[in-house]
């Protein structure tokens, strides 16, 4: 058993409290918003992120960060990527030399470019700093839907750690040493769903999905290896198997925003709509800046910025991908 506090009460801080809780560890919740922790203490439920599913009374909720972390075992830091930066440095203050942090989060920075993990590293220096990620969406591990997760450390020890913690009869978790590369695949994987969910919103079918994923994990992993990630995370959980399941569900809130915004609705209009924070609009000029900077072409990406930001119509940025000049599949398998 661990003492566990979670930073973050939105769906997917409580889908891993749940976990946790049932896991038999000692799990504390932690919320900037008063009104939200007034809620949960309550209703035990939170209703707009992850309705339907009742928070157990063993979980202590609280808006005192240092009642949260205080001799905690692990952190877990579940804010949307653009608090993450803030809530870290207010944590400093309250962690010890070596404290286990796992970020559970999915983003690029988009000022620095840099991962949430190296975010958490850069405020927290002294933290042992970890990821976990995967196809998981809250919805179904708050319901105990079989799922698997990879859990990145700098250490092994750290790693293994982290995989028992949340192994259960309906949640593996296989562990890695690529933090980078799991990084990467969280937060882009994003961008590639706002795509998906614009196709859909055309009114495209099965064909036109098939191949903005396949393209879509290819820039991915060009990306990443440039930039020192290992090719094989991005054919494993949190590269393709992450990005197969946000592109398909409609748990995916960046496929729903994709979807209004293939709809025909602006930016902010979709982003009202889905009512929930849109990862994939915050990492989408980071995921560009990034191709920029490595000389990685990522012509997916790039349109998806130019809808987002530049209001090209998203019927014509499809023309312009299919339209692009001809060129092999992959530089590696030529002809003799």
């Amino acid at each position: 058993m661990a003492d566990i506090a979670i930073l973050g009460a939105g769906g997917w801080g409580l889908g891993i409290a749940v976990l946790l809780n049932n896991n038999g560890h000692n799990v504390t919740m932690w919320s900037a918003v008063e009104r939200e922790v007034n809620m949960l203490k309550e209703e035990r439920e939170n209703k707009i992120s992850l309705p339907g599913i009742k928070i157990s009374e063993n979980i202590h909720i609280t808006a005192d960060m240092k009642e949260a972390v205080d001799n905690k075992d692990m952190i877990i830091m579940a804010v949307a990527s653009s608090y993450v930066r803030q809530t870290a440095a207010k944590l400093k203050e309250f962690v010890k030399k070596g404290q286990i942090i796992v970020n559970v989060a999915k983003g690029i920075e988009e000022k620095t470019l840099y991962t949430l993990t190296d975010v958490i590293s850069e405020e927290i220096p002294d933290a042992d700093v970890a990821v976990l990620s995967g196809p998981s969406h809250a919805e179904e591990v708050g319901r105990g839907i079989p799922t698997t997760c990879v859990a990145g450390a700098a250490t092994r020890e750290t790693a293994e750690y982290i995989q028992n913690i949340f192994m259960s009869d309906c949640f593996r978790v296989y562990i890695s040493s690529d933090v980078l590369g799991i990084e990467l695949g969280g937060a882009l994987k994003n961008v590639i769903a706002l795509a998906a969910g614009i196709a859909d919103g055309l009114g495209y079918g099965d064909n036109t999905k098939a191949a903005l994923i396949t393209r879509g994990i290819g820039e991915i992993g060009r990306l990443g290896v440039a930039m020192g990630a290992k090719f094989e995370t991005f054919c494993g959980l949190t590269g393709i198997g992450d990005l197969i399941v946000t592109c398909a569900s409609m748990h995916s809130r960046n496929r729903r925003a994709g979807i209004l915004i293939g709809k025909g609705y602006k930016m902010d209009d979709a982003m009202k709509e889905v009512n929930m924070v849109v990862e994939g609009v915050y990492s989408a000029k980071a995921a560009l800046e990034l191709g920029k900077k490595y000389n990685i072409q990522m012509p997916i990406i790039e349109k998806v910025n130019e809808i987002l930001f530049d209001g090209l119509d998203a019927g014509e940025a499809v023309k312009d991908l299919m339209m692009r000049s001809r060129t092999i599949e992959n530089s590696t398998v030529l002809w003799n």
